[in-house]
C-alpha cells in the first residue's frame, strides 16, 4: 500500500513544483511587458493566460516553452519584446554559481 502512495506523492510534489515554477515565470513576464507597455496591462494578462494553456498543452514543462510563447505572440502583435534576464525560477537563489574554485581530487582504491 506504501509503494502505491510514493508514486502519487511524487507525481504531486512534481505538479506543483511545475505549477509554482509557471506562477512565478507569469508574474515576472507580467512585470516586464507592463515595465515596456504600462497601459496594456489587460492585453498582456490575456496574452500570458492564452499562451500558458498551449504551453501546458505542448509539454509537462510549460515554464520553458512559455516565454518563447509570449515572446512570438508580443512580436505577431508588433509591439516591442521586454527584456528577460530571468534568474532560474526552479533552482534556489545563488544554486547556479560555484562556490569553491578548487579542483574536485578522486581517490581510486585498486
Amino acid at each position: 500500500m506504501q509503494t502505491e502512495q510514493q508514486p502519487e506523492t511524487a507525481s504531486l510534489f512534481f505538479l506543483q513544483t511545475v505549477l509554482a515554477a509557471v506562477t512565478q515565470l507569469k508574474q515576472k513576464l507580467q512585470q516586464d511587458y507592463e515595465r515596456v507597455y504600462p497601459d496594456l496591462r489587460d492585453i498582456i494578462h490575456l496574452v500570458l493566460d492564452e499562451e500558458e494553456a498551449k504551453a501546458w498543452e505542448l509539454s509537462l514543462f510549460p515554464h520553458l516553452l512559455l516565454p518563447d510563447l509570449v515572446e512570438a505572440h508580443i512580436a505577431n502583435l508588433g509591439l516591442q519584446l521586454a527584456d528577460r534576464q530571468h534568474d532560474n525560477v526552479l533552482a534556489p537563489h545563488g544554486f547556479t554559481e560555484t562556490q569553491n574554485h578548487q579542483p574536485a581530487i578522486a581517490y581510486v582504491d585498486c
